[in-house]
Parts: structure tokens; sequence; C-alpha cells
């Protein structure tokens, strides 16, 4: 894998990070995106430096399509491949039906749609004549119904649609398109669950245990592997037994 490069969007905090670090620790270079928290991809860009690849920050909010286009073109310069996308920059914004605001459901939609749509775009122009690995960042919630995430579970069953469609259309130039879609993970996002509702998620686990961000970014380097090289559209589901 020597020189091979990967992007993850949102790779400051959390299953992006926990990817970015995965796959520097697997050969890659790394592109690590971000959006507010420039200390944060610092970190992960020193991190990731001293395994011994190399690593460099970008700032661009990924529902912006001119921030993802000077993005692109940055990482040109800098690294001038890519090899892999890792889309999973996203926001959840929990409510119920009727307390949906229009700010925060355009956030979610552009966000967790569109931000794909313009990195796996922009990607796919990179990897045309060399092909590639698009991952999706996808959830549980995109197969299984949480109350309060009716907009977050609609952008997760778009990434998985997107996911099988654009595997179909960048098939014949080599580029496989594949989803991981995790359950409950121990990040900052349940860390903020108050304690109750938590121990009600966690009871609903039937292996009785939350994931960790490391095993995300587990599947997400296997499917980069060319052992995987033929597994293209498919969604994994990662949520220990959640979605049974």
């Amino acid at each position: 894998m020597e020189n091979k490069v990967a992007l993850v969007t949102g790779a400051s905090r959390g299953i992006g990070r926990a990817c970015a670090l995965k796959l520097a620790e697997n050969g890659y270079d790394i592109c690590v995106n971000y959006n507010s928290n420039e200390q944060k991809a610092a970190e992960v860009v020193a991190a990731i430096e001293k395994t011994g690849r190399k690593a460099a920050a970008f700032k661009a909010d990924t529902a912006d399509l001119k921030a993802v286009q000077n993005m692109f073109r940055e990482i040109n310069k800098i690294f001038g491949r890519l090899d892999v996308l890792v889309n999973n920059a996203g926001v959840v914004d929990d409510a119920y039906l009727l307390m949906i605001n229009e700010d925060s459901l355009s956030k979610s939609l552009d966000i967790n749609i569109k931000g794909y749509f313009h990195c796996a775009q922009a990607a796919a122009l990179k990897m045309i004549k060399t092909g590639g690995k698009i991952i999706n960042i996808s959830s549980v919630s995109s197969v299984l119904a949480v109350e309060g995430q009716g907009v977050y579970s609609a952008t997760k069953g778009a990434v998985n649609s997107m996911t099988a469609t654009l595997a179909k259309e960048l098939a014949p130039r080599k580029i496989t398109v594949n989803a991981v879609a995790p359950g409950f993970i121990e990040t900052e996002m349940i860390d903020a669950i108050p304690e109750d509702k938590r121990e009600g998620y966690l009871k609903s686990v039937p292996s009785g245990r939350f994931g960790t961000a490391d095993e995300v970014a587990s599947v997400v380097v296997s499917l980069c592997s060319d052992a995987f090289s033929y597994m293209t559209g498919q969604v994994i589901v990662l949520d220990g037994g959640l979605s049974l």
C-alpha cells in the first residue's frame, strides 16, 4: 500500500478519527478533513505522522460544493492521487416529527446526503483512471426504526441507496462503493446521552455492549483491502445484533 492515499471526512473525532488512524497503521497517507475543530484535526495529523505516514488536515464543510472542490484541489497538490474516500462527516439532530424545524432538517439533508454526493463525485473523478474505494458511513438507523431519528434515518437510508447505485455506475471503472452501518458506538455522541437513556440503549443490544470506533475502522480497512475487491454495493451492519 506504499504511497496510497485516503481521505476521511469528519476525521477530527469519533469514527472518522479511528478510520484515519487505522488506515495509516495499514500503510495509507491520510487526508484529514474537518469542519470546525482545527486543534482536534491537528492532533489526528500528529498521531498519524507518529506511525510514519504522511498526513495533512483540510478544512471544508462537505455540504458546500465549492469548499469540497477546493479541498480536492489542495489534496491533489499535496498528495497527487486519491485511492480511498471514507464519507463519514455527518450530523445527528434527534427530534420527533412534530418538533422538527426547517433549519435542522436542511442541515441534516445538506451534510448527510449532499455532502456525501459532493465528496463521492470529486473522488470518482480522481479515481476514474486508476480505480479506488469509496466507503460510506451509514447507520443502523437506516434499517431499524429509532424514535426521534426520522430525519437521521431518512438520510442514512438515502446513503444506502446511493451506495448501491454508485457501485453499479462505477464498477466498470474499478471503483468499489460500499457502506458500513454501525449501531451504538462508544463515541462522544453516546457519552452525551443521559445515563438512563444510555442504559436503555445498552439493554437493547443482544451482545450486551456498545461497539467501538476501532471496530468500525477495522471493517473500513478490510473493505479497502484486495481481499474485498469483488465486493461492491453492500451495506455491512455492525450493531452487535441490535437490528436482528
